[in-house]
């Protein structure tokens, strides 16, 4: 500028004349800055051509950014800074400052942006733009903090979920890499997932009571510390624990299990899944039963003394001397009997009661839902949403009788398509026996439309149970030991006490799905999980079993389908957990009307033969 080289007799003519002026860096002649950067690399600047003769105080007084940084670097004894790459030419001005001031400079560490998910700057049009927002969101610190730090960082291996502490012993500043990183909200949401899994029902209960308070669930003055709104949030927290991915999930599923779905009319049904399962008759047969034993007294319901009982076994506490709650094993046989009487069971009798009950085709435990609606209906209840969208149980028996007035005649009585084709089956089989040979038709096969990801993603094998035992702090849990050809057993925790003895388990065959990552289950050290087979409304759950000939350590595979090739390799931990693989393919996994485990109608098979299991029509889980 005109005053670099300016006589000094002028300068100081100026300030006689209380001219303003500003103070400025004189940049040496062919100065050049270089800096080591930790991420970036060796970076060098012509500072002349990149910043000039810079200024160091403004004319009102005020000294720049650049110059306060430098000097509270030098006299706070700063010796790494972190920032974004936006900062770079910010380092050229600093450097300078800190070389005339005679101070050591600092290690810097340019990091990349973050970007949105359509590759531009993050910024507030791309979502929550505040912490607390997250928060508000139901997303946890430590999941956040933990997602952040993998914003351009790993710690090497598969790894991506971490503690506090783990971080902090597992950041190294020379891992962070120097390409821009997307901001990947499901990716979040996978991470506070992971974080939530980690948590006792009792931890996460205080953040779903303000995810209550926050959806307008409360009542009008009714304080979310309230201990009525701490017991319903539990509750909630429980039934939604295992597939919430932030604590708002909790609240919002409250707000679904409380709503009675089922419309007013069958006529007001819209086509699907409810609508097809209807129209085959059963649904009529049972939901009258269901009325007629409600009319008579006689139909289970929750226990008004006692509705937290149907949430105790999801507690991480140790609980001595607990008993199975009463609503839950009354309901049970009360299912059994019904089956038996009306001659329906499987998905014919538990879709037609789950609709009926809940108002949805799916959805969790179904006494552990009408005893979240028992606990909303209560006297006095501190749920502001009764007043509006809620139905209790005498109302849903109002809205049913109703619903299964409208059904038509045709839809009363179980389809006779069944038997017709039976008897066409037989005909058609005398008649292709006089008939000359022709080519059989082509039968749809599930192969064809299926569009999920591949099973072979999975790495399920065949393992022995070398040692089994109570978890000491859960009494839903079994810890195993279990032999899955590694050189070292897996352990492995499983949620089958209330289900199978210690001498079910002992030294049996079973398969176990191996490439989950290592999580701790109440505590436990959990890495894979026994597969077992359960009947629709997990009522009875045992193992899947490999054929005695089969061979420890071995990959179940599956006709049809390629186990060989480099393709066909299994996922990797993280990405079956990140992708939620095994959720995706487990609606395909189920048993068939002989109890063999099966993918889309092809069994599970060993170098010993076809696996099996004692549950007929279940799911494999």
């Amino acid at each position: 500028g005109r005053w670099r080289d300016a006589d000094p007799a002028l300068v100081e003519k100026m300030l006689d004349e209380n001219k303003p002026f500003t103070i400025r860096f004189k940049v040496p002649d062919n100065a050049r800055v270089v800096i080591d950067d930790v991420v970036r690399g060796t970076i060098g600047w012509d500072a002349q051509a990149t910043v000039g003769d810079f200024i160091l105080m403004r004319s009102s007084g005020i000294p720049v950014y650049n110059f306060c940084v430098a000097v509270d670097d030098a006299s706070m004894g700063i010796t790494t800074v972190v920032r974004a790459e936006e900062h770079l030419t910010n380092t050229v001005r600093q450097a300078l400052v800190l070389d005339a001031l005679n101070a050591p400079r600092p290690r810097y560490a340019h990091c990349s942006l973050i970007l949105g998910e359509d590759k531009q700057k993050l910024s507030k049009r791309h979502g929550a733009t505040s912490c607390d927002q997250y928060r508000l969101d139901g997303f946890l610190p430590d999941a956040m903090i933990n997602y952040l730090a993998l914003l351009g960082w790993s710690d090497g291996s598969d790894n991506e979920i971490f503690t506090r502490d783990e971080l902090i012993d597992a950041f190294e500043l020379d891992r962070v890499v120097n390409s821009p990183s997307v901001f990947d909200v499901q990716k979040l949401k996978y991470i506070n997932y992971q974080h939530l899994k980690m948590m006792t029902v009792e931890e996460v209960t205080p953040l779903v009571q303000e995810q209550l308070e926050l959806e307008g669930l409360l009542a009008p003055g009714v304080s979310r510390d309230d201990p009525d709104v701490a017991t319903f949030a539990y509750a909630a927290t429980a039934l939604s624990k295992q597939f919430m991915d932030t604590t708002k999930d909790a609240a919002l599923n409250a707000k679904t299990v409380l709503t009675y779905g089922l419309p007013a009319t069958f006529a007001d049904m819209e086509d699907g899944e409810a609508k097809e399962m209807i129209e085959k008759g059963n649904f009529y047969i049972v939901a009258s039963k269901i009325l007629e034993q409600y009319d008579e007294g006689i139909f289970p319901q929750p226990d008004e003394s006692n509705l937290m009982a149907a949430f105790q076994d999801e507690s991480g506490a140790e609980k001595e001397n607990t008993q199975p709650c009463s609503f839950t094993t009354e309901y049970m046989k009360h299912m059994k009997a019904v089956s038996k009487e009306l001659g329906v069971k499987g998905k014919n009798l538990f879709h037609p009661v789950r609709l009926a009950l809940t108002g949805e085709m799916s959805g969790q435990d179904v006494t552990k839902q009408l005893s979240l609606v028992a606990l909303a209906t209560v006297e006095n209840s501190v749920l502001g949403v009764v007043e509006n969208d809620m139905a209790d149980f005498a109302e849903r028996m109002t809205r049913l009788k109703d619903f299964v007035d409208s059904i038509p005649e045709e839809f009363r009585a179980p389809s006779k398509k069944e038997d017709s084709s039976k008897q066409k089956a037989v005909n058609d089989a005398k008649a292709e026996a006089s008939a000359p040979v022709a080519a059989a038709p082509a039968l749809d096969d599930p192969k064809d439309s299926y569009d999920g990801p591949p099973v072979t993603a999975l790495d399920i094998r065949v393992g022995r149970i070398t040692k089994v035992w109570e978890h000491d702090e859960a009494d839903k849990l079994y810890c195993e030991e279990i032999d899955v050809g590694e050189e070292e057993p897996r352990t492995v925790a499983s949620g089958l006490r209330p289900y199978l003895k210690p001498e079910d388990m002992q030294d049996k065959l079973v398969l176990v799905l191996c490439n989950l990552k290592e999580r701790k289950m109440v505590g436990f050290p959990s890495h894979g999980m026994v597969l077992c087979a359960s009947n629709e409304d997990h009522t009875s759950v045992r193992l899947v079993n490999p054929p005695v000939d089969a061979k420890v350590g071995e990959r179940i595979t599956i006709p049809d389908f390629d186990f060989k090739s480099e393709d066909a390799a299994p996922y990797a931990e993280n990405k079956i957990g990140k992708k939620k693989i095994f959720e995706k393919l487990a609606p395909f996994l189920v048993t068939n009307k002989y109890g063999v485990p099966e993918f889309l109608g092809r069994p599970f098979m060993t170098s010993g033969g076809i696996c099996t299991s004692p549950i007929p029509e279940g799911t494999v889980s």
